[in-house]
């Protein structure tokens, strides 16, 4: 006989592990640190490479304008511009990568213990049938 609350039990959890559930469960396989900082390393890589390019697109659009005042520019201070400009994107970025990826950690790994719950209350009602069927 068919069990109408487990049926509709078991295709929200279908539904879930074709959606969610892959991502969360690739979330959940690491510590929360460890998935967090490899977030951070690599939105670390991504943001250098960013401002590399748009100091690259900046460089090459004001070629002339830099060209032309070479000898009246404090390299020096220049360069610790650029820097301080580079660590002030870095550190913000990685702030909000990290601020976002531990949100989305917490989240994987409350969906899957409601996941699990609901395996445990699966199981529970396959033996509460059975002991019934007997």
């Amino acid at each position: 006989m068919l069990n109408e609350e487990r049926i509709k039990l078991m295709t929200r959890m279908a539904s879930y592990e074709d959606t969610d559930g892959r991502r969360n469960i690739s979330v959940a396989k690491h510590f929360r640190s460890d998935y967090v900082s490899l977030q951070v390393l690599k939105a670390i890589i991504c943001a250098t490479l960013a401002y590399m390019i748009v100091c690259g697109a900046y460089l090459y659009y004001s070629f002339d304008t830099i060209m032309t005042d070479i000898y009246k520019i404090d390299l020096w201070a220049f360069a610790g511009k650029i820097l301080k400009n580079y660590i002030i994107f870095t550190v913000s970025y990685c702030v909000l990568v990290y601020i976002a990826f531990s949100i989305r950690y917490s989240k994987a790994k409350k969906n899957l213990k409601r996941y699990f719950n609901n395996l445990k209350l699966l199981g529970s009602m396959y033996n509460r049938e059975e002991k019934d069927g007997e």
